[in-house]
């Protein structure tokens, strides 16, 4: 993905706060497109723990023939993990990936807005359903603050939603744009600053009425996502879905989404809470509607 260097020369210095799954995938993508990234995580120990999992994600694509092995060590060498968020001073375009709590988001784009020198620096949030314009206003540059939705796995899905809000420069949104089509080489939709945007508001009452067939009796997990790959031609099954996205995740944004428009097909179904409470969140806890190894 070099080539796509010169389409966006301003934005060559990039910051990742939070390497979960999402933030690794970010931080792979941008390394592959050549650009220098500090990826920052919360204590020592997963410093190694982080780049060991993107020397796999890399090496795996070396293997699917995606890459090089030349490739690969140059990418490493673009990335640097750290635990002290000051390393993210000289960043041209830092990106939240962090838990989806609005109070833990909007404390630190209020420590990023002190940290990050440049005065045009980008600030974005990876968000699904939190509010743009709450995350902008706790900083003293809210119209350098933005939406930035990637789907997962970030490295591979093509799509970004990318949202403003009312304070956001058009300048900037035009910059952030040409930068995620250009060097990251993603197709991008814009959105209003509206909970669960343009994808979300769409799937996740789809996803939320499999779960109340499952917790309802009148069908099975297995039967749902069957009738929806082969009747439908679904790449994948909604309650596989749910597994690969989170339970967690998913409710989160159903609580958002309720929590805005008040719409019953918004809240998140008795069982979908019950799973949550009890750890099953799908593939990351190795069990949700399905059991994994």
């Amino acid at each position: 993905m070099t080539e796509h260097l010169s389409a966006c020369p301003s934005i060559h210095r990039i910051g990742v706060v939070g390497c979960g799954l999402m933030g690794l995938g970010i931080i792979e993508l941008c390394a592959r497109a050549g650009l220098d990234v500090v990826g920052t995580v919360r204590s020592p120990s997963a410093v190694e723990q982080r780049r060991a999992r993107l020397e796999d994600s890399l090496a795996n694509a070396a293997h699917r023939g995606k890459i090089t092995e030349d490739e690969v060590l140059a990418c490493l060498e673009r990335v640097h993990f750290t635990t002290d968020l000051l390393d993210l001073a000289d960043r041209q375009f830092v990106i939240e990936s962090i838990t989806e709590n609005r109070a833990v988001k909007t404390e630190l784009f209020t420590e990023l807005d002190k940290i990050v020198e440049d005065p045009e620096a980008v600030l974005a949030s990876t968000t699904s359903s939190l509010s743009i314009m709450g995350m902008g206003r706790t900083t003293n540059r809210p119209t350098h603050v933005l939406g930035v939705h990637f789907f997962s796995p970030a490295q591979t899905v093509p799509l970004v939603e990318l949202i403003p809000s009312l304070h956001t420069d058009a300048s900037v949104v035009d910059r952030a744009a040409d930068f995620l089509t250009g060097p990251l080489g993603k197709e991008v939709i814009r959105s209003t600053d509206r909970t669960g945007f343009v994808v979300n508001t769409l799937l996740v009452p789809y996803l939320l009425s499999a779960v109340r067939m499952v917790e309802s009796g009148f069908a099975t997990p297995e039967v749902i996502d069957q009738g929806m790959r082969r009747g439908c031609g679904h790449p994948i099954g909604p309650l596989k879905l749910v597994d690969l996205i989170g339970m967690d995740v998913i409710a989160s944004v159903a609580n958002a989404l309720y929590e805005e428009f008040k719409e019953p097909l918004y809240a998140p179904p008795p069982l979908l809470r019950r799973m949550v409470e009890g750890g099953l969140l799908g593939k990351k806890s190795g069990r949700g509607f399905y059991t994994y190894t």
